[in-house]
């Protein structure tokens, strides 16, 4: 097999996700769109933006990014996820010693 400059294409199959947003949410994407219309001179539909919101936001969590980066989570699946992390100790809640009788 050759030795290629280009790695293998990623899976490039967009994928559809379906999400119900808050009424106040949803007002502040219309006002980011108006925004944007007013900026760059172009009308993008909400749904158009938000991958765009969403890459940036991803990008800018440092914590997200980190994790990513030194493996702690490849996106692989959920559960391989919550296996590398370690194991949270779990503290006992303040009970009431002294029950009150009645």
């Amino acid at each position: 097999m050759p030795d290629l400059k280009l790695a293998k294409l990623p899976d490039r199959t967009p994928v559809k996700i379906t999400i119900t947003v808050s009424p106040e949410l949803n007002n502040a994407l219309q006002v980011y769109a108006e925004l944007y219309r007013e900026t760059y001179g172009a009308a993008e539909p909400v749904p158009e933006l938000i991958p765009y919101m969403l890459e940036g936001f991803l990008a800018a969590d440092r914590g997200f990014t980190k994790a990513r980066k030194d493996k702690q989570f490849d996106g692989s699946s959920r559960a391989t996820a919550l296996a590398r992390q370690p194991a949270r100790r779990r503290t006992a809640e303040p009970s009431d010693p002294s029950p009150t009788a009645s």
